[in-house]
């Protein structure tokens, strides 16, 4: 293992991906850093009183970052390996005016704030359970143009899937020198769906590993764990789409990396694999994340053929 650490504090961040921004620090594939983020809305959320109209809104889902990556090219992957990801002691979640399937059902705006630590988190006397981390924004420069960290698309970006959590690996496409990569919207935990919006949105320190894939690269992201690997497709307000993507960057890994036939691609995602939806919480201004779980067996033991 590369025993060279960087560490990148949380006061380097960004609120968008630019094709053109320039990183703040470069790292050599194989590198080691430990990088701190804010909670997505940037500590201003202490109490219960801190609803959504009191904050300010320009100053939510920032990614620290950004990170390049020397030799990464447009035409490869950026492999970042979650090792670790140790939230801090305290996050809030949201019910939105506007917001989730289930707005209509809540007096709204409200925040709760939860207690995390010894691997629980407490939402109140009655209720507690496992901490579940993970990032909900990973993301490279996209192939033109600034997406801001509220949306996801083929650079990563606000996936919100809960998956990409401890021991994952996210494969996500090259599109510009460097990658510059940048990570944030740490959730202490969250569900498929995040259907009101939040999850237990929290600052804390990762620790991750990053590699590169030379002159191989999918359309979306890919999240790689031990058992399994699972393919991403993104819309900004269509299940439809979001889903169909997810489909057809699996349905590619099997024909083009591993033989399968067409038909049988078509037939093995139907009764072997899991087609589900990482994040859909409408009405909102946001986006829709699918994702597509494919095991790993002897026919298809990864994403990539080495």
């Amino acid at each position: 293992m590369n025993e060279t650490m960087t560490t990148v504090s949380r006061d380097e961040h960004v609120w968008s991906f630019d094709a053109q921004r320039e990183p703040f620090v470069i790292v050599d594939s194989g590198a080691l850093i430990e990088i701190e983020t804010w909670d997505c809305f940037t500590g201003q959320v202490q109490n219960e009183g801190d609803t959504l109209e009191k904050i300010d809104l320009s100053r939510v889902n920032s990614a620290t970052g950004p990170i390049g990556v020397r030799g990464a090219e447009p035409g490869d992957s950026l492999s970042v390996t979650l090792i670790d990801i140790r939230p801090g002691p305290q996050g809030a979640a949201m019910c939105i005016p506007g917001w989730g399937q289930l707005i209509h059902q809540v007096h709204s705006p409200t925040t709760r704030i939860f207690k995390v630590a010894d691997g629980v988190v407490t939402m109140n006397e009655r209720v507690s359970f496992p901490v579940r981390p993970m990032f909900g924004v990973i993301g490279v420069s996209p192939e033109s143009g600034d997406i801001s960290t509220f949306f996801a698309g083929r650079h990563g970006g606000n996936m919100d899937d809960h998956i990409n959590g401890i021991g994952a690996t996210i494969h996500l496409p090259v599109f510009q020198s460097g990658a510059q990569l940048a990570i944030g919207d740490m959730h202490a935990s969250m569900g498929d769906g995040e259907i009101s919006g939040t999850g237990v949105e929290i600052g804390g320190t990762g620790l991750i590993k990053v590699e590169l894939i030379k002159r191989k690269q999918s359309q979306w992201p890919i999240t790689e764990t031990e058992a399994a690997f699972f393919t991403h497709g993104t819309s900004p307000d269509s299940i439809d789409d979001a889903l169909q993507h997810a489909c057809e960057e699996a349905f590619k890994i099997l024909v083009d990396e591993w033989s399968f036939s067409r038909e049988d691609a078509f037939i093995f995602l139907s009764v072997a694999c899991d087609l589900g939806i990482a994040a859909y919480y409408h009405p909102s201004p946001g986006c829709v994340t699918a994702r597509l779980r494919v095991p790993k067996l002897p026919s298809n033991p990864a994403p990539f053929r080495p």
